[in-house]
């Protein structure tokens, strides 16, 4: 897998940040109780009385509950449509999140994440049996170890998920042994400070295998054009969910690692949300 290094360009990346749109109708920002901190999270809604299945949505890189283009902005009201209820969320040191990314792991992240989805099964509109995750870059990276460590999701969908972050950030990796954090800078964004722990997590904890015991749904989306992960790291997606009857892979043409959202052009990204709506639709 090839992934960029802290310096790429940012429109290389699917972690970009971007402006919140305005709340639709049936949405509702909440502040949930995570283990550590607050996790500043938006829920959107469908019309009617439910119980409706839910997704929650993990973020990439840097980014926040928004996405790259506000892409997560544009899947939920199609979700919505669909009658799938949906929350998308700040990871530890993004966003709307009061705490430092030093808090940030891929574990931490997970945490977060069952957080949200214990906060969307108490709600009387959703089924608590019913939960899809969703994973942009390396939020598709903890979506997959979500998925992997926790019965009872139904259905997992990356979009250009990272299998393997090993190699990321390794000319940090040194700073961070010495001060217990290292200094991420990002073009488009301030920097961050990633802890020792991150560093060794994506170092030791085997995703693949992880997932290894998932027995839901998976898809695996990703543009032909990705030269942050490459799109082969859909088919190692789907080798390493062995024990689903349901994996699919789909790489849409011409399409970047932000699924061209930033160029003008949407073809990619409405063709994204189609394939997610629908699979979803096909798998709660």
């Amino acid at each position: 897998m090839n992934l960029h290094p802290a310096a790429r360009s940012a429109v290389l990346c699917a972690s970009l940040l971007a402006t919140p749109l305005a709340a639709q109708a049936g949405e509702e920002v909440v502040m949930i109780d995570g283990a550590t901190h607050k996790i500043p999270t938006t829920v959107t809604l469908p019309d009617g009385d439910g119980p409706f299945p839910f997704v929650v949505m993990f973020h990439g890189t840097g980014s926040n509950r928004h996405e790259a283009g506000n892409g997560y902005d544009l899947l939920a009201p199609k979700l919505a449509e669909a009658g799938i209820a949906s929350a998308r969320f700040d990871f530890a040191g993004n966003g709307d999140s009061e705490v430092d990314y030093t808090e940030y792991t891929l574990t931490g992240g997970m945490q977060d994440g069952l957080s949200v989805i214990d906060y969307m099964r108490g709600l009387d509109e959703t089924a608590d049996d019913r939960v899809g995750v969703l994973g942009w870059s390396q939020g598709g990276t903890v979506a997959m170890l979500t998925a992997g460590r926790n019965p009872g999701i139904s259905s997992l969908v990356t979009w250009a998920g990272a299998l393997d972050m090993s190699g990321f950030g390794t000319e940090l990796y040194e700073e961070a042994q010495e001060n217990g954090f290292a200094v991420m800078e990002f073009e488009w964004r301030t920097p961050l400070n990633v802890s020792i722990d991150w560093f060794e997590e994506v170092r030791n904890i085997d995703i693949a295998e992880e997932m290894a015991s998932y027995e839901g749904a998976v898809l695996a989306i990703a543009g032909a054009n990705d030269t942050v992960v490459d799109p082969a790291v859909t088919d190692a997606i789907l080798a390493a969910s062995s024990s689903s009857d349901n994996s699919e892979k789909q790489i849409i043409p011409d399409a970047d690692h932000t699924f061209n959202i930033f160029t003008g052009d949407m073809t990619a990204f409405d063709t994204l949300i189609d394939l997610t709506v629908s699979r979803f639709s096909d798998t709660l």
